[in-house]
């Protein structure tokens, strides 16, 4: 039940990226071109977004345990040090050089496109190769 609902979810996810033009990388682009020509309409999808969650969560956070689990999982460390800023400057490369990020690049697979599957290839190998950075140059 678990998998199946992980699925659903999943499929909904990019359903939603999809329409809202999230794996459009013209659009994310134009949206991250605030001194230029600019496209805000991004800008109401990620605030539709922070409202969902927002609501979402203290519905969720209210239960005595979620659903389909025994506890919540929620992020413990608040610390911001040098692999989190390392990590966030490389995302935000990323998505400001191609206009996608980990979601949107595997939704837009469904396209079809080969730079959506190169771009996915390309991540999961900055995914894997993660460990030895962090080993080589992050201690």
């Amino acid at each position: 039940m678990i998998k199946l609902t992980a699925l659903a979810c999943g499929i909904l996810f990019g359903l939603g990226l999809s329409v809202s033009g999230m794996t459009n990388t013209h659009k994310v682009l134009g949206f991250l071109d605030v001194f230029g020509d600019w496209d805000a309409s991004l800008a109401f999808v990620m605030g539709s977004a922070v409202l969902v969650t927002a609501i979402g969560y203290r519905y969720v956070l209210r239960q005595p345990a979620p659903r389909l689990s025994t506890e919540f999982h929620l992020p413990t460390n608040a610390v911001i040090d040098r692999p989190l800023l390392y990590g966030a400057i490389l995302f935000g490369l990323g998505w400001g050089m191609y206009g996608y990020c980990p979601g949107p690049a595997v939704a837009s697979l469904a396209y079809l496109r080969l730079d959506s599957f190169v771009f996915v290839a390309a991540m999961i190998f900055g995914m894997l190769s993660s460990t030895w950075l962090k080993q080589h140059f992050l201690t």
